[in-house]
């Protein structure tokens, strides 16, 4: 049995942020209905222009329902109250007050269902001086001083490359929501929760952060280079592509030891340049040129293995092509393939966890609609004529997913 089955979400989420969240919920087996606009649904859908979903919304939205509602209408706000009372969360990271705008603010919700979680991201929380401010995943990264310790330390602050503000958003919120359920078993009652992107993205620089005393405030960047250990750095391997590199990192003394005789050194670990790890810092610059001698005379599969073997921790810099095509990520499934009735077989990464007792396969991502009928029917007991009458006075569309299918 899922381990969340029974579990049931009304997903007013969009683009990534709060689609993360509902997507992992999902794939621990909610029953995840996403509520859209009729006709244009998430904007995460248009990202790529055309007329068919993009692999943007496939990637953060497998494993979910979709229905159209037109909420600023009041036949489908009242349909989606009808829907709140059936439901255990609700989520949404519109911009601040939409959600009070349409009269389906969190106590207008839990007027109707007591028993109501309502889960919702903005970029900087619901009050404080920046709430009001809009704010997409770099913005709140960039609040939150990712920025600041990433790139090199003569350079200007980079862009990471990780969407944390927005998946971390949704991680830190599906969390969250989870301990809520858990919390509701005991009390009855259900409980709004907010997170901010700023505070989510702020979470993952902790350790920076824990490091202040020793390197100052603010914390300056490194570049590729480590810490307080060497080697602890990027180097560059053969044939001498773009992605080219394993990063290394000597945590021990015996991995030390160890690194020396695995690359045919072990003469390096007498020399009192490197003998111990502050001497190894004092002179890491030579210490670079040593190891970047043997990295670039093996690929950086073969440096992974040789050093591997040896207990040293070594990583490949694996570019997207190589990550989906990897053999160690094929072996354990983590790359799935699944068939989209529009844009046909494609491969994305698997869900980050694995259960002994529970089992949800990936499905892939809703059609606009495609579940409108089916969800509004057997929910709400709407008739077949009712259903028309809603389609035609543009509260739902619910064919639409069904003709961009028969056309394609």
């Amino acid at each position: 049995m899922p381990a969340l089955d029974g579990i049931r979400v009304l997903d007013l989420t969009q683009y990534e942020a709060g689609t993360s969240c509902t997507q992992l919920l999902a794939w621990l087996g909610a029953d995840v209905v996403k509520i859209e606009q009729p006709g244009v649904g998430d904007p995460g859908r248009h990202t790529e222009g055309g007329d068919q979903d993009s692999l943007y919304f496939l990637s953060y939205n497998a494993n979910k329902r979709s229905v159209t509602l037109n909420l600023r209408h009041e036949e489908g706000r009242r349909l989606f109250l009808e829907l709140v009372k059936r439901f255990d969360v609700v989520t949404e990271n519109f911009t601040l007050g939409t959600m009070e705008k349409l009269g389906l603010g969190y106590d207008v919700l839990r007027a109707v269902n007591p028993r109501i979680i309502y889960g919702t991201i903005k970029g900087f929380g619901t009050y404080g001086p920046y709430a009001p401010y809009k704010c997409f995943d770099m913005i709140a990264q960039a609040a939150a001083g990712c920025f600041s310790i990433t790139g090199e330390p003569d350079g200007p602050p980079m862009r990471p490359g990780p969407t944390l503000g927005d998946t971390g958003s949704g991680m830190a919120l599906a969390l969250a929501i989870l301990a809520a359920i858990i919390q509701r078993q005991r009390t009855g009652e259900g409980q709004m929760i907010e997170v901010s992107m700023q505070e989510a993205s702020a979470n993952f620089i902790r350790t920076h952060l824990a490091q202040r005393e020793r390197l100052g405030n603010p914390i300056p960047r490194r570049g590729n280079q480590g810490g307080r250990l060497q080697p602890y750095d990027l180097f560059p391997c053969a044939p001498g592509g773009p992605n080219d590199y394993v990063y290394i990192m000597v945590a021990t003394s015996r991995m030390w030891d160890n690194f020396c005789l695995a690359i045919g050194r072990p003469e390096l670990a007498a020399d009192e340049r490197f003998a111990t790890p502050k001497a190894r810092i004092a002179h890491h610059r030579e210490l670079y040129d040593e190891v970047a001698a043997w990295t670039r005379r093996h690929t950086k599969w073969e440096a992974m293995a040789i050093l591997g073997r040896a207990g040293v921790p070594c990583g490949p810099v694996l570019d997207t092509k190589e990550l989906l095509e990897n053999e160690h990520m094929r072996a354990r499934g983590a790359v799935v393939e699944v068939e989209h009735p529009v844009r046909g077989r494609w491969e994305f990464i698997a869900p980050p966890f694995r259960l002994s007792a529970s089992r949800v396969p990936v499905q892939p991502a809703p059609l606009l609609g495609q579940h409108t009928e089916e969800v509004l029917a057997t929910e709400l007991g709407l008739s077949p004529e009712e259903l028309a009458r809603l389609a035609e006075i543009g509260v739902t569309a619910p064919r639409q997913a069904a003709a961009v299918a028969a056309d394609d």
